[in-house]
């Protein structure tokens, strides 16, 4: 089950899910492909980003092996987030021969090309999405549980905008994470409480 939560109507949500794989606890654990982890693989982006990396990898003198490939393929057929290890094991589970070294250096590589976001989220393990083709979005993240919900809000590309002619500078991208306690875990906080507390 992935973790999402519906925001007010003037912010759109996209693909909001739990960090890492398991929704309950937040961190990694072994993956099993389900249709809340797979998207529905868009070709003609997927043969766009292959010619981007194609270039990259050529541009920087690296081989373009079919293991660096299948990860690029892993990546654009997933929804949400992901960490290293839960993307490495997904690979195995498939039957995909991959070191967790070339998963490392591969995701790097695409993250490096604008490819594939990285982000930490407040926390040790790193996360991971797909990016090219996909709008800009920013994130609020449970510091109890640590899911993280997707937002996109249009007054924060204006006030990008504003910034950036205000101070001359031509913005490339943000970073926008809010941190807090959503609902469900207020909810069973104030539960415990009331069990907690003599009638």
């Amino acid at each position: 089950m992935s973790k999402s939560q519906t925001v007010p109507a003037n912010l759109a949500v996209e693909a909001g899910q739990g960090v890492g794989g398991s929704s309950e606890t937040g961190y990694a654990a072994k993956h099993t492909p389900s249709p809340a982890s797979e998207a529905p693989l868009n070709t003609d982006k997927l043969e766009e980003v292959k010619k981007l990396f194609t270039a990259h990898l050529e541009n920087k003198g690296l081989r373009k092996t079919g293991e660096r490939y299948a990860i690029l393929e892993e990546i654009y057929a997933r929804s949400g987030h992901f960490d290293v290890e839960e993307l490495y094991a997904g690979m195995k589970e498939r039957g995909l021969q991959v070191s967790r070294a070339t998963v490392y250096n591969t995701l790097d590589l695409l993250v490096e090309q604008g490819l594939v976001s990285k982000h930490q989220f407040g926390r040790n393990l790193a996360q991971y999405e797909k990016s090219y083709g996909y709008r800009q979005h920013d994130h609020v993240i449970c510091t109890e549980c640590h899911k993280v919900v997707e937002f996109c809000d249009p007054r924060i590309h204006g006030i990008q905008t504003m910034v950036g002619d205000l101070l001359n500078f031509h913005i490339l991208h943000h970073s926008l994470n809010l941190y807090g306690i959503c609902g469900d875990c207020r909810a069973k906080a104030e539960a415990a409480a009331r069990q907690n507390t003599p009638a």
